[in-house]
């Protein structure tokens, strides 16, 4: 039986007339206005119904290549009935921080499965993989030791390491000898860390975990990867790049989401017991923030149950992207390295990448601008995300007007 929702009260959602800001405030126009001129502004579109292979935005169908929803499951009402489940027994809300009430079975559940998935000893929830992201690094880091992370980073692994008040040193994308020479450099920090993506997320490269293992392992560094867009989709198992590339014992801390492959939302923590208890005591974002809703936790442990019955979900996925990529290749479009299911059309300039964007939007396809700050100055792309829900007849559709447009 399908999921109903009620009707919004209209009288609720209207918006308040805009009114002159006070001169205190008067400056966030004219940032504003910069922003606007540099193409860089973003609109704040309204969807309707589930995401799934197609998206209502703003009253307008299209073809979904925005979405992280990698294996299909964010929609799945298998989710659905999971979370109603947990609701119903366990109520909505956490109602507390999981250090006082808010850690209930639906997590407890959560946290072990995800450890068992992973094939480590233990697993620490958090409210986003943000948060788990910002609250490790912090965790970990402080004003006598360094860090090493890649250039192509997600913005949470940026603010963790602003946060963490840490010698940040940047690497360029995958440059292992520039890696070598920061650790080489750092001999007098208490603490050596490389934090990197596994699977980066704008330009669909992947992090070469192997040597990275192995440079920890000669310089006694702390190595922590995040698998958000990796989580669900690589490995025998599926729990992501790390199985895949078999190195699991020399990587320290794995960071995942709940909110891509797996449909649900929050984030994780997962690696030896001891560690995972001291980011219980140390882990501002995990002690300070209310645990998120039980539902959301019996939803993502539901995910994980589908990843493993479903192997043939992100087969098929990985199988799709890789002749997806080699079409694109073939005439020419500029993809970058990608070699996942993010695949990057690099465009150059915020208003190019606007272009295609619109453009595809008018052949029916909703395929993102990415534009500074997600990506470098002159490094604007349109970015397709591939799901298992596409269609070979949908992905060709999408080749053939992405072609006719850069040609």
């Amino acid at each position: 039986m399908p999921c109903r929702s009620d009707t919004p009260d209209a009288s609720l959602s209207k918006n308040r007339p805009a009114e002159p800001l006070p001169e205190s405030l008067a400056w966030i126009e004219r940032e504003l206005e910069s922003i606007r001129a540099a193409g860089l502004e973003r609109p704040t579109r309204v969807r309707s119904g589930r995401q799934g292979a197609t998206v209502g935005l703003d009253g307008h169908t299209f073809l979904n290549f925005g979405s992280n929803d990698y294996l299909g499951y964010a929609g799945d009402v298998r989710l659905s009935k999971a979370a109603s489940k947990a609701a119903c027994a366990q109520g909505f809300g956490a109602g507390a921080s999981p250090l006082v009430s808010g850690h209930c079975e639906a997590h407890d559940v959560l946290e072990k499965t995800i450890a068992q998935w992973l094939d480590v000893e233990a697993s620490l929830l958090f409210t986003s993989g943000f948060a788990a992201n910002t609250a490790t690094i912090a965790a970990l880091a402080g004003p006598e030791d360094s860090i090493a992370s890649d250039a192509r980073n997600h913005a949470s692994i940026i603010d963790g390491c602003r946060l963490s008040q840490a010698r940040v040193d940047i690497y360029p994308h995958r440059d292992l000898s520039s890696l070598e020479n920061i650790l080489a450099a750092a001999g007098g920090a208490r603490r050596k860390i490389i934090v990197t993506d596994t699977l980066f997320s704008m330009d669909g490269t992947i992090a070469p975990l192997a040597d990275l293992s192995d440079i920890a392992r000669r310089h006694g560094a702390i190595l922590m990867v995040d698998e958000a867009h990796a989580t669900g989709v690589f490995g025998t198992r599926g729990s992501g790049l790390v199985e895949q590339a078999g190195c699991a014992s020399g990587v320290h801390l794995r960071v995942g989401t709940l909110s891509k492959a797996l449909g649900a939302s929050g984030g994780f923590v997962a690696g030896h017991a001891s560690l995972i208890h001291w980011l219980r005591h140390t882990a501002r974002a995990w002690i300070f923030s209310t645990a998120h809703p039980p539902a959301v936790a019996a939803a993502a442990t539901q995910a994980i149950r589908l990843v493993n019955a479903e192997p043939d979900r992100r087969h098929q996925l990985l199988e799709n992207a890789a002749e997806w990529r080699s079409r694109l290749t073939r005439t020419s479009v500029d993809i970058g390295s990608a070699e996942a299911q993010i695949v990057p059309i690099v465009t150059g300039t915020p208003a190019s990448a606007l272009a295609m964007a619109a453009h595809l939007a008018s052949e029916g396809f909703f395929v993102p601008a990415i534009r500074p700050p997600s990506v470098p100055p002159g490094k604007s792309l349109v970015r397709a995300s591939l799901s298992w829900l596409h269609t070979p007849p949908d992905l060709a559709r999408l080749a053939d007007a992405i072609r006719k447009y850069s040609h």
